[in-house]
């Protein structure tokens, strides 16, 4: 039998998912023995942190926190879907690190902001900001997303996702993250 990581990736991945799963029913009592009211919750968050253990929420702003919570319990429990994190809030000595890299690799500062705004820009750096996985998590958070304020804000990335607690249906998609500059502004865009 072939070890995981020598699976196709999507086998892999649906392996991983199940798994991860499995640990989240079977931590559901000790979750329960912790705090009764947040027992799944809990569990959702203990198995997550054992699928994805490079996982780091820390500065994400309480209301993204909160809202990504919620997704990821709901994802979990009602539609057996995983929710990872790989990139949430960043400093903005590193965010201008990862926008001069592209600037590099593009050739100039207007072709960079396809991929990566400033750190002026960022939702990364205010803490609003998640870029998740997998895809199926992504999708799911696409479709439902909504009812905990995130929405998917570029048609670029599938990946990327801002906490917009002031919004209650979906934004119109932007083309690229340096589309924000190219359209008038809007008090909901605004990271902060």
């Amino acid at each position: 039998m072939n070890e995981p990581h020598m699976l196709p990736p999507r086998r892999r991945d649906r392996l991983y998912t199940a798994i991860t799963l499995t640990l989240g029913r079977l931590l559901l009592p000790a979750a329960f023995l912790r705090h009764p009211g947040r027992a799944r919750e809990l569990a959702c968050a203990w198995a997550l942190r054992l699928r994805f253990p490079a996982e780091d929420l820390t500065g994400l702003s309480p209301g993204t926190l909160t809202a990504l919570t919620a997704a990821r319990t709901e994802a979990f429990w009602r539609d057996h879907q995983l929710i990872g994190v790989t990139s949430g809030h960043r400093d903005a000595a590193t965010q201008l690190r990862l926008f001069f890299s592209e600037v590099r690799r593009s050739g100039s500062p207007e072709s960079a902001r396809t991929w990566v705004l400033p750190p002026s820009e960022s939702g990364h750096v205010h803490g609003i900001a998640l870029d998740v996985r997998p895809v199926e998590g992504a999708r799911w958070l696409e479709r439902h997303g909504n009812r905990h304020h995130l929405y998917r804000i570029y048609a670029n990335e599938w990946w990327h996702f801002e906490y917009q607690p002031h919004t209650h249906s979906a934004l119109p998609r932007l083309p690229h993250p340096g589309a924000i500059s190219e359209t008038p502004a809007s008090p909901l865009r605004q990271p902060g």
